[in-house]
């Protein structure tokens, strides 16, 4: 009877999986804000939207570029302290946003604070999570954490637009500061930096395995593991693939469609809620797709995702209008689509690397897809801004996901884990 209460016992790692879901679906609520921003910013401050997307890409490249330093401190000073950390710097950024008055203080607000903290928390700390707690199920969890974006982008949109539209987008900041100490008190109290330090063995292993150390400094040990990563050419593949997949998400659907449903007539509140809806396929799908990338080449699967993706995007431009049942179909079709591409690419990149680097070298690839998000926040605000329109943008979009799909196919066979 005890051996059977044993085998059936909840393994800690799922607890951890759950305090990681909440902390990175509340740094992808913060991270989904700024779509909600921009008018009230043009109306209140006079600002353009090239000038708001400016600050706004800043923040994305940011929320990029600390992955990989993030996967090493991480490892180095202990996932609860880091995150905790985090948390309440991202805390007093955002309780401090409601006092600016102007574009420089919402770039040094916004752009780099709030970019660096929520860097913290971005898919890097779902890749060190799975990897410290996790021999099976990797797939699944990396999946169910990618899609704890989604769920916030569900979860904090309509209620931030709704906030926004009748009580002020200070009122909204402040709702969010509140969630967010929440969020800290819950992982000072259950989250755990690795299985070791409660004795016990990673989900599907029975050996003990001690913490992986970093002897080099955690600053100098990224840099060496993307010395390494320049010449194998898996690297350069995935991380083109994933500059496309930012340059057509967070960095343009992300930022820039509540402006464009805006410009068409549709309210905030009903665009946000169409994101929010997208936010609910795509936990679907995402975790759906880390439960393919298990079983399925991910070459294939990253080919389907990135060329679906395309096509979706370049019927876009003629679906805004909320009567037309093609922006149905294109938001169940995208929100589907929208990070699926997660899981896959860290299966490519943990056969390609080894697990011990894989969070630092996947934080570098993440590093592209932030700066390709980076490119798409500003450059559709601009275009925008000279154009009147988002079409342009939009189509590029889908153009370079097609591209995206067949240089997924050159992945070289011989570092695939069919």
């Amino acid at each position: 009877m005890e051996t059977r209460q044993k085998s059936v016992k909840l393994h800690y790692g799922w607890i951890v999986v759950l305090v990681t879901f909440l902390t990175l679906l509340v740094s992808a609520g913060v991270r989904s804000m700024p779509s909600t921003l921009i008018v009230p910013f043009q109306e209140e401050f006079g600002w353009s939207r090239g000038s708001i997307s400016g600050v706004l890409s800043i923040g994305i490249l940011l929320y990029g570029l600390v992955g990989p330093f993030s996967a090493a401190l991480l490892q180095k000073f202990g996932i609860r302290r880091m995150v905790v950390t985090s948390l309440a710097v991202l805390a007093i950024s955002l309780a401090i946003t409601p006092m600016m008055t102007t574009l420089w203080q919402f770039e040094l607000l916004w752009g780099l604070i709030s970019g660096l903290a929520t860097g913290m928390m971005a898919n890097v700390l779902g890749v060190t999570v799975s990897g410290n707690w996790f021999v099976k199920r990797k797939g699944l969890v990396i999946g169910l954490l990618t899609a704890s974006s989604a769920t916030g982008q569900l979860l904090f949109l309509p209620m931030l637009a709704k906030i926004t539209v009748e009580a002020g987008w200070r009122s909204a900041m402040y709702t969010v500061v509140g969630v967010i100490v929440l969020v800290i008190v819950i992982v000072a109290i259950w989250m755990r930096n690795h299985p070791f330090d409660l004795g016990l063995a990673p989900y599907g292993s029975t050996e003990l395995v001690r913490p992986a150390t970093i002897n080099e400094n955690a600053f100098v040990a990224p840099l060496l593991a993307l010395r390494s990563a320049l010449t194998n050419r898996s690297f350069w593949l995935l991380a083109g693939t994933f500059f496309f997949c930012g340059f057509s998400t967070n960095g343009l659907i992300g930022t820039h469609f509540i402006p464009a449903g805006h410009d068409h007539g549709i309210s905030e509140v009903t665009s946000a809620s169409l994101l929010a809806l997208m936010g609910v396929f795509d936990l679907v799908g995402t975790t759906f797709s880390g439960w393919l990338s298990d079983r399925i080449d991910s070459r294939k699967l990253l080919f389907w995702y990135y060329g679906l993706r395309g096509l979706s995007l370049l019927i876009l431009p003629y679906a805004f209008d909320e009567a037309n049942p093609m922006l149905m179909i294109f938001t169940v079709f995208y929100g589907l689509d929208w990070i699926a591409t997660v899981p896959p690419t860290v299966k490519l990149a943990t056969k390609a690397f080894g697990n011990a680097r894989t969070g630092m070298i996947f934080g570098w690839i993440s590093v592209s897809h932030q700066l390709g998000a980076s490119v798409a926040a500003l450059g559709a605000g601009i275009l925008r801004d000279v154009l009147g329109s988002y079409t342009v943008p939009f189509m590029a979009a889908g153009a370079v996901c097609l591209l995206a799909a067949f240089m997924s196919l050159s992945i070289p066979r011989n570092q695939v884990k069919v």
